[in-house]
């Protein structure tokens, strides 16, 4: 009766009667327990943090100065991709020392044909996302093209954004010798740049597709006169894409900044790989690069779960009792009658 007399008042614009309206939280638990003891602990219904228990015992913060000590030392650094809170949230809780929100978001995903078509704007959405789960690895957040080619003070402004608005620690940019005086603007501010050389996707129309660099002497030198002057400029490690082992391996030893391999063998100061290839989270039949080693199969066990929901779904068998709230017995006659009046 008090249910439908509040659905009703409500229907009609006014308001229903304060004993109406407490009998009708009431009802449904909502109403303030002023016999609540201090000692007793509120059973929450609705989702908790995304980041669950906080591990037992954290991680330091990784900065710049413990990946120069890792360098000296001879650790090789890990570093992968990730594009929103669930993938950088594992990538950081599993150990990697440097996230990278690599424009390859754009195809992992975004489901663009390529890198050069995601925007500023979208590249600092997931860099956000990416920053409010990671809380040890040192973050880095790729300039997508187009934000940093046209000058040294739109590169900067761009830098300042990936900072200011994506909260990363550092910024990635691609590039060699041309590049140079867009490093030197954007590090004088303080900000660490990660280079990247050798293979650099957003030129893959100039450079024919993605296809492999220094594979002739005069090749090799150009990636190394490239990592060479991306040093000097001030950038903190180079990424080194598509190059032969024994060509990574050289420049790695010419160089006194870390060099993160991608498809340049096992040479180089550390590794990066996209975490959507090495989890094997896409459908089968899908071509992915000869240096991307599969570590899992994470569609597979996506499909098998959702499909498994439907099929219960279909067949009544979820949800079942255990996954659905109780309510006392004399509540419930009492909303039936309320209902039958309505």
């Amino acid at each position: 009766m008090y249910l439908s007399s509040v659905a009703r008042s409500l229907s009609r614009g006014t308001r229903p009667s304060q004993f109406a309206v407490s009998t009708f939280l009431s009802a449904f638990s909502l109403a303030p327990n002023h016999h609540h003891h201090p000692q007793q602990q509120q059973t929450r219904w609705s989702s908790h943090s995304p980041m669950g228990t906080p591990p037992a015992n954290p991680r330091k913060k990784v900065t710049l100065p413990m990946l120069k000590e890792m360098h000296k030392k001879g650790d090789p650094i890990t570093m992968i991709t990730a594009h929103d809170f669930p993938s950088a949230h594992v990538a950081d809780a599993a150990g990697m020392d440097i996230i990278l929100v690599g424009d390859s978001l754009a195809m992992v995903a975004l489901g663009m044909e390529d890198t050069s078509e995601v925007l500023v704007e979208e590249m600092l959405l997931h860099c956000r996302s990416v920053a409010r789960a990671t809380k040890a690895a040192f973050t880095v957040g790729d300039m997508p093209m187009g934000s940093y080619e046209i000058g040294p003070a739109q590169a900067l402004e761009t830098a300042i954004r990936f900072v200011k608005e994506g909260r990363v620690q550092g910024v990635k940019l691609e590039g060699g010798k041309e590049v140079v005086p867009t490093i030197e603007k954007i590090t004088s501010v303080g900000i660490p740049v990660l280079g990247h050389v050798g293979l650099t996707p957003q030129r893959q129309n100039a450079l024919g597709g993605f296809r492999v660099q220094g594979k002739t002497a005069a090749g090799a030198m150009k990636v190394l006169e490239d990592a060479l002057a991306v040093q000097e400029a001030g950038c903190f490690a180079v990424v080194i894409e598509a190059v032969p082992p024994e060509v990574a391996a050289l420049i790695t030893q010419k160089l006194s900044i870390p060099t993160i391999g991608i498809g340049a063998g096992n040479g180089c100061s550390g590794q990066v790989l996209v975490q959507v290839d090495m989890t094997g989270n896409f459908p089968p039949g899908r071509r992915i690069p000869k240096f991307a080693k599969q570590y899992g199969n994470v569609w597979a066990e996506s499909f098998r779960a959702i499909e498994t929901y439907r099929e219960e779904v279909k067949s009544r068998q979820y949800p079942a009792p255990e996954h659905t709230y109780s309510m006392k017995e004399e509540e419930l006659n009492r909303f039936v009658e309320a209902v039958n009046g309505v």
